[in-house]
């Protein structure tokens, strides 16, 4: 009784509330087309009926015409009849492509109103808490997989249930046709047969579908990154040089067939197994059907034309009993990316109300032109969900506004976590940070982050031109040429650019035709520059997270000699492993455990005598051996 109750609630949650979700989808493809798909899925229905019944016809005037000779009354009867079955079947011809292109247009059309809210739900939350969501994570993985492929989406699932407009009237035909030709017992014998065969060709798909869940997923994963790793060319290099073809490639065979394994068991499992019953219970249905017509036609209760029609009927039936290779894989894959698409969309929400947008105490204020005193972390704490310790831990500091804060701590002191709070990508679990004394949380977010600029650790390379690449830095306001230029000669990149094929409007990437790349530390510049144009576009905040780590140290040594200049009147906060970098800082902070440990000058610092002087003297140690060193001026690193 409860493996039966079990297989109900299935059915209902996979078949049933499956068919609505992508019924559901249809109407983003618009009236016309619904409206013309369903008209040329209708008439498909019909022109195999109309077929049947010509050509039942002309086999049961046959004999007579034969009989009349050529030039007959009943032979041009016959000559018509065949006639209206050769345009029956090319009508039926235009129409199967038809469905196939209209089908193709609602696919692509419902599959980019899925996509655009599968975007909008990634971006719905002011932070990026869903998107570091292990759970999100893997549903948005698999997602990738149904629409890249392309094959079996929620759109092409859509157009595929309109489809089956085209076959299900055909078979309420055929069971009529025999019963009317035969008798009605052999009719309902026929359809419980096929729908017998209809219920666990589709039984044995959603079963099929749901071998991709889990593990296989995973090894799915694995496979593809193993397949972009060998093929790529990002990864080429050190393949070659460090011989790890061979063995890459290895993994990806036994990733892919240890998956494929897997499927191919469910594949038997779910379609083959059960389709011996299937195909037995077929057999004496349709036996029985025919021997029904066959003892009526030798009997003399059913003519000729009703027998010809009757076992036409039956063996169109049975075909109908088949997989329909435009509805079944494309609704029963198509559930499945729906109940996945559906799923990410929980999760995110999941994870928004999990961590709401921190509500203000106060009045809403405006960001513009602050701070004009300072920027303050009063007691802040926070900790990514699932972790087991804090990353901040009763956090004090304050930032001065117009001066430069330097933050420095081993990996883990949570200097990375500092720059997601100050830009609200995540709110302080405890605590509060304050702008001239207000609580941020009173400033609008977009308010906010229009006044900070930051040169991220892990930048982004945008694949557009180098001028769009530093104009992102300031989206609000209109691109102008001359800031952007001069925030490019400032960062160091305007010559490099200026080399491109077409200057700054050249696609910074080799996919593109005329397109160019620059090297890493080319690529940093272009971040710096992207900064210091959101600076001339009035933010007032710079944060760089790490913004010469691709920089030689000579040219690394030169930027921050200009550093001064370039960030005049910004409150900016540097965070470096490079200790020689954050030495012109106004006030040096080391993290340790998500606190303070240590505030100062670099001289202060280094008088002190504690854990910076320590790392700093390290360093100096390691850039000022070999005959290559760079050599420091007396007092630090420069």
């Amino acid at each position: 009784m409860k493996s039966a109750h079990t297989r109900l609630r299935l059915w209902w949650t996979e078949s049933f509330l499956g068919r609505l979700r992508v019924l559901r989808c249809i109407p983003y493809a618009g009236a016309r087309i619904v409206t013309a798909l369903l008209v040329i899925n209708l008439s498909l229905s019909l022109t195999p009926i109309a077929f049947m019944l010509t050509m039942s016809a002309v086999v049961g005037r046959l004999p007579v015409a034969v009989h009349d000779g050529l030039g007959s009354p009943a032979w041009s009867g016959v000559l018509t009849m065949m006639s209206v079955a050769v345009f029956v079947y090319v009508v039926q011809g235009v129409l199967s492509e038809l469905q196939t292109a209209v089908g193709d247009q609602m696919t692509r059309r419902v599959d980019g109103r899925l996509q655009q809210d599968l975007i909008a739900s990634s971006l719905s939350g002011t932070g990026i808490a869903p998107l570091e969501d292990a759970k999100a994570l893997d549903a948005l993985e698999e997602l990738n997989r149904w629409y890249e492929g392309r094959l079996y989406t929620p759109g092409s699932g859509s157009a595929g249930m309109l489809a089956l407009l085209a076959r299900y009237p055909r078979l309420l035909f055929f069971v009529g046709a025999v019963g009317m030709a035969v008798g009605w017992l052999p009719a309902v014998v026929l359809l419980v047969a096929v729908m017998a065969f209809r219920t666990g060709q589709r039984g044995g798909l959603r079963l099929f579908a749901r071998a991709f869940d889990g593990w296989v997923s995973g090894q799915l994963r694995r496979r593809d990154h193993l397949r972009d790793v060998v093929i790529g060319a990002t990864h080429a290099k050190e393949l070659r040089i460090f011989g790890l073809t061979g063995w890459f490639t290895d993994r990806y065979a036994a990733a892919h067939l240890a998956a494929t394994e897997v499927i191919n068991q469910a594949r038997r499992r779910a379609l083959f197994r059960p389709y011996l019953g299937y195909c037995a219970l077929g057999l004496v249905a349709v036996g029985f059907v025919f021997v029904t017509i066959g003892r009526g036609l030798a009997g003399g209760q059913v003519t000729l034309t009703s027998g010809v029609l009757a076992t036409q009927a039956t063996l169109a039936a049975v075909l109908l009993g088949g997989q329909y290779p435009e509805a079944d894989m494309p609704t029963s894959m198509g559930m499945r990316a729906l109940e996945v698409t559906e799923a990410f969309h929980d999760r995110v929400a999941e994870v928004e109300r999990a961590n709401p947008p921190a509500a203000s105490p106060e009045p809403a204020v405006s960001a513009a032109g602050r701070p004009l005193e300072s920027i303050r972390l009063e007691s802040v704490g926070f900790g990514y969900p699932g972790s087991a310790r804090p990353q901040l831990d009763g956090l004090d500091l304050e930032l001065p506004a117009g001066s430069c804060t330097a933050i420095v701590g081993v990996n883990g002191a949570g200097k990375s976590t500092l720059v997601k709070l100050l830009t609200r990508l995540y709110e302080p679990d405890s605590g509060r940070i304050t702008l001239d004394g207000t609580d941020l949380r009173a400033v609008p977010l977009a308010d906010w982050r229009r006044q900070v600029s930051v040169v991220f650790q892990d930048f982004v390379r945008y694949e557009f031109s180098a001028a769009d690449n530093i104009a992102f830095g300031a989206p609000h306001i209109a691109p102008d040429p001359a800031a952007i230029r001069s925030a490019a000669e400032r960062a160091g990149i305007l010559p490099a650019l200026e080399r491109l094929p077409k200057g700054l409007d050249t696609i910074l990437s080799r996919a593109y035709a005329g397109g160019a790349d620059l090297s890493g530390g080319q690529w940093q510049r272009i971040a710096i520059a992207r900064a210091l144009y959101a600076i001339d576009a009035g933010a007032r905040l710079l944060i760089l997270d790490e913004p010469t780590s691709a920089l030689d140290a000579r040219a690394e040594g030169r930027f921050f000699d200009s550093f001064v200049s370039l960030t005049q009147g910004v409150t900016s906060v540097l965070i470096s492993h490079r200790l020689s970098s954050v030495r012109r800082a106004d006030q040096i902070v080391v993290l340790d455990g998500g606190r303070v440990a240590e505030r100062g000058t670099h001289e202060a610092l280094m008088a002190a005598d504690g854990t910076y002087a320590a790392l700093y003297r390290l360093q100096a140690e390691r850039f000022d051996t070999g005959p290559d060193a760079v050599r420091f001026p007396v007092g630090g690193a420069s």
